[in-house]
């Protein structure tokens, strides 16, 4: 599946997409590098790919940010939990990356996407939230995501 840059009658598909620019906050440097590559060469833009709580804070007020993917257990006191909560504050979706999605994943995101992943599942996951927050049929789930209703 391929969710870059593709014309459909002049215009850009990518246009209609909820989620152009992502947020990659990862602390283990060759996931975090394989994120960012991965979601380049799909079309994404990267706001930045950051390792700990308060990077990803200053990156989040900043603005432009379409989407967080953030593993849950980051170096230092804050985790990815901590993250979600700024994210949910600022209005903004969350997947989270991680070998074990916590209880209180639930209220803080769209869904878990489990490690390991192949990055094509990783871009398959971002077009399913992409979807879904479109009001949008969704894709098929690739292996490892579980998607969470909408609160409301």
């Amino acid at each position: 599946m391929f969710f870059g840059l593709v014309k459909e009658g002049g215009a850009h598909l990518s246009r209609r997409k909820a989620i152009r620019t992502v947020l990659v906050v990862e602390d283990e440097a060759l996931v975090a590098f394989d994120n960012e590559h991965a979601l380049e060469q799909a079309g994404y833009r990267i706001a930045a790919t950051v390792d700990d709580h308060d990077h990803a804070v200053r990156v989040m007020d900043g603005g432009g940010v379409d989407l967080v993917i953030a593993d849950v257990a980051l170096h230092g006191e804050k985790t990815g939990i901590d993250v979600a909560r700024h994210a949910g504050a600022l209005g903004l979706p969350v997947l989270f990356v991680t070998a074990r999605c916590p209880m209180e994943a639930r209220a803080l995101a769209v869904g878990c996407l489990a490690k390991p992943y192949a990055p094509r599942d990783l871009v398959a996951a971002i077009g399913v939230v992409d979807a879904q927050l479109r009001g949008a049929r969704r894709p098929k789930l690739p292996p490892g995501l579980s998607l969470f209703a909408p609160a409301g």
